[in-house]
């Protein structure tokens, strides 16, 4: 189980918004992400590459003899909600154990499994949350959308959270930064052994 008592940490988490979110800086933290991810599963002896549909997760993963086996979404994270329990009171999350996926994604992704009915995971990579990581080294987590949709019926808004727009969030003049998350917890997900 992965909760941890913040009130006793050594080493706690900054607790305050950073306003500045560079929309380049985290594209390019979560594609590294993707690349290594990609490169694993080839090493396990999968077909895994970038996915070039519009809207769909990162990587399509199929077997050798090229049958879909899943598409997954990779989530990149370095920071922790620390107010989660304060912000959302009633989602049952603890920060220690709380992660995140834009709103607007994690709704797509319902669609595209029931349009294709085909598999699809997200997949978080954890860093900077040393209560929870051992030798502060990347931890993967996963959970299929199928189980993901049954938590979000489950508490519905109660785990989604807007958040001010900052700094970085605008490019050319288009807004891209996530602004809207929906929060699950460490628990519900499975931790990916490699």
């Amino acid at each position: 189980m992965y909760v941890y008592n913040c009130a006793e940490c050594r080493t706690r988490c900054d607790g305050k918004s950073k306003g500045k979110y560079l929309f380049e800086n985290d594209v390019e933290y979560s594609e590294k992400h993707e690349q290594n991810i990609i490169q694993l599963l080839k090493n396990k002896g999968f077909v895994a590459y970038k996915c070039q549909k519009d809207g769909y997760p990162d990587i399509v993963v199929k077997d050798k003899k090229g049958k879909l086996i899943s598409y997954i979404e990779v989530k990149a994270q370095r920071r922790t909600f620390m107010s989660v329990e304060r912000l959302l009171p009633n989602a049952d999350l603890k920060p220690s154990e709380t992660v995140a996926l834009n709103l607007s994604d994690l709704l797509r992704y319902f669609g595209i499994f029931k349009r294709e009915n085909c598999s699809i995971s997200i997949l978080w990579v954890l860093e900077n949350r040393p209560c929870i990581l051992k030798n502060n080294e990347s931890m993967y987590f996963y959970q299929t959308i199928e189980k993901l949709t049954k938590i979000y019926d489950k508490y519905k808004d109660k785990r989604k959270f807007r958040r001010k727009s900052g700094i970085g969030d605008i490019v050319d003049g288009v807004h891209k930064g996530v602004v809207v998350n929906y929060h699950f917890s460490l628990n519900e997900l499975i931790l990916w052994k490699i």
